[in-house]
């Protein structure tokens, strides 16, 4: 039996669907990620395997666990650290565990070992003391998956588990992530809008616009983009565009005034290419496929460009909910 199970799960918000149809498992003990723009139905898919969301159709099981008819011991298993912080400012680090121990009826004989073991393992047994207004982002970060450890779940539900975190932060967030992981013997469903964030995941499934537009491991989904990706700065870039689908059969994107396509074995490709090209080349370079590929070669978009409407997009969802 897998950890998670989806089949057609549909969420409607008045007029608007925010995930549409989409099916797959996630399988015991694997990394798994949800990658997509603000607003693609990240967050509504995870809430409603969290059972914050009852799904408009479609079924779907948490460790065997129906989330609408069983949504009590799909919570009991579950740990689940939101996009948004969810600790009191006012409380010890401390205290905020211990709230956590007793809403989860975590027995009392256990509670202090289960606390220090956690508090220790993502290093801040040594302010745990200290309120958590305190804290940098970065722990407060590590003590919201502490805490959702805390109960001994089998599944860690992250909800964009970096979100506003500068890079050296997210990286040591990620080493505290895959560390836990084996210790804990995990297994974690994420949701993320950072490429090199996914990278960490066995398999990632591409949401975009509520739908699941690719599923797979990192590396094969970087192979469908089709080799190495080069990138030209053209003299006419109408011209190059024209030559390029033309004479050498391509299929190039145009981004950011640049353009780039793939091509198998770049190495051999492009000598010949430089002499046969008949339009001026301002630049020219050339590098492996990255999951930003792999998103824009699925959409038309890069992932970026989505992420000032993904709000939008939610606030529209939350009118919806209130007409």
């Amino acid at each position: 039996m897998s950890a998670i199970e989806i089949n057609n799960i549909v969420k409607k918000f008045g007029q608007i669907t925010a995930v549409d149809g989409i099916s797959f498992n996630v399988e015991k003990g694997e990394i798994f990620g949800f990658l997509g723009p603000n607003g693609a139905g990240k967050t509504t898919t995870i809430n409603i395997l969290c059972t914050l969301l009852s799904p408009t159709n479609g079924k779907a099981s948490v460790n065997g666990f129906d989330v609408v008819r069983e949504r009590r011991q799909v919570q009991r298993s579950i740990g689940l650290v939101f996009q948004d912080p969810t600790l009191d400012d006012y409380l010890t680090a401390d205290q905020n565990m211990r709230f956590h121990a007793y809403a989860y009826g975590v027995p009392k004989d256990l509670r202090e070992k289960r606390i220090t073991e956690l508090m220790e393992m993502v290093e801040l047994v040594e302010r745990r003391k200290s309120r958590v207004s305190t804290y940098s982002g970065g722990m407060k970060r590590r003590l919201e998956i502490a805490r959702g450890l805390l109960h001994h779940p089998q599944i860690l539900f992250l909800d964009e588990p970096t979100l506003g975190l500068d890079p050296q932060t997210r990286r040591y967030i990620w080493d505290y992530i895959t560390t836990l992981r084996k210790q804990e013997i995990l297994t974690i469903f994420m949701t993320t809008h950072y490429m090199d964030e996914a990278e960490y995941c066995d398999r990632i499934a591409v949401i975009d616009r509520g739908k699941i537009v690719a599923l797979d491991t990192p590396s094969k989904l970087k192979d469908t983009v089709g080799g190495d990706v080069v990138t030209i700065q053209a003299d006419n870039q109408e011209r190059a565009l024209k030559e390029l689908k033309e004479k050498f059969d391509l299929a190039p994107i145009v981004q950011n005034g640049l353009v780039s396509f793939s091509v198998p074995h770049s190495d051999v490709f492009l000598p010949d290419f430089i002499k046969s090209f008949g339009v001026s080349l301002h630049s020219i370079s050339v590098r492996r496929p990255t999951l930003d590929d792999v998103f824009l070669k699925l959409t038309g978009r890069a992932i970026r460009e989505q992420e000032a409407g993904g709000w939008d997009m939610m606030r529209r969802m939350m009118g919806a909910m209130h007409r």
